[in-house]
């Protein structure tokens, strides 16, 4: 069962979705979740909310502000500070359902926020579990990998440029998310990134994703690090699901900050790149994850 739901924070209004097991006798166990980067809620976050509701798990989905459904501006502005108190928001406001548990409250991500989560874990003791997926976790070491080599000097006149914009007032500018235009200027190069975007919104009319995020968004992204948050997860179970060939959020990196988290915690791994995660290996990532969910909530 399914309500849409909407909640202030910090004066923004955030929507999303509220599941809740069509069989068992709540309060229930609660997962809040919210997609990677600028992905928006109809792009799978609906299909591993139903697997998570199958294991008797109620769960909250919102948009991250200034995407989707939800309010905040500059639109297509993604800010991994905000994302991480509009987690604990969504925490607050899971816990205020009459259907929920408030003391047995779960946070997924994924990508980018799949960091988001394990910074939030580390803070925030009303966790009590905590699923992170493919995730990006250091902005600078993961952007030297990706970008490809001669690229580097340009991508920061660019935003030196734009910073140069703010200055006199200015809004910051907006750069593509992807495209298959090489000579097209786009945040993520290749294919993988568009054919996975574009395998919800060609099919979904209602997808509210926009092919666009603000410069600044990318310099945030440099910005961003979770390292420093691993040590301080535990005693907080943590499930890491990672993809063996990951070059959108680098499997390296990721298995790096697993390491320096003492426990509990389990590490999957997928045979796959980073998009599988969603489409060919989602049975497997949801199961993990799920099973991760019931182990530590429902009991």
């Amino acid at each position: 069962m399914r309500r849409d739901i909407e909640f202030n924070a910090d004066g923004v209004t955030l929507r999303g979705w509220f599941y809740k097991p069509k069989k068992g006798k709540g309060p229930f166990p609660c997962v809040v979740m919210a997609h990677g980067f600028s992905g928006t809620k109809e792009m799978s976050l609906d299909k591993f909310a139903e697997a998570f509701v199958a294991g008797g798990l109620a769960v909250l989905v919102y948009d991250n502000r200034c995407l989707g459904a939800s309010d905040g501006e500059p639109r297509s502005e993604i800010d991994p500070t905000w994302q991480r108190r509009d987690y604990r928001s969504a925490i607050t406001f899971a816990q205020g359902q009459k259907e929920v548990d408030p003391e047995r409250i779960g946070v997924w991500g994924t990508s980018y926020t799949g960091g988001t989560v394990c910074a939030v874990a580390a803070i925030d003791r009303r966790v009590k579990c905590v699923v992170s997926q493919v995730p990006f976790m250091r902005g600078h070491h993961n952007l030297q990998q990706f970008l490809p080599i001669g690229a580097v000097e340009g991508f920061h006149k660019m935003l030196d440029e734009d910073r140069a914009r703010r200055v006199r007032g200015e809004p910051s500018a907006y750069l593509k998310m992807c495209s298959l235009d090489p000579n097209e200027p786009h945040v993520f190069p290749g294919s993988a990134t568009y054919n996975f975007i574009h395998h919800y919104v060609d099919k979904d009319p209602k997808c509210t994703w926009e092919n666009r995020v603000t410069l600044r968004s990318i310099e945030y992204m440099g910005e961003y690090d979770v390292m420093g948050y691993m040590e301080y997860i535990s005693p907080t179970p943590l499930l890491m699901i990672v993809a063996a060939v990951d070059t959108t959020t680098p499997t390296d990196i990721a298995l790096s900050c697993y390491a320096r988290v003492q426990g509990p915690k389990a590490l999957h791994v997928i045979q796959s790149d980073h998009y599988a995660a969603y489409i060919e290996k989602f049975d497997d990532t949801s199961a993990a994850a799920r099973e991760w969910f019931v182990k530590h909530l429902c009991r």
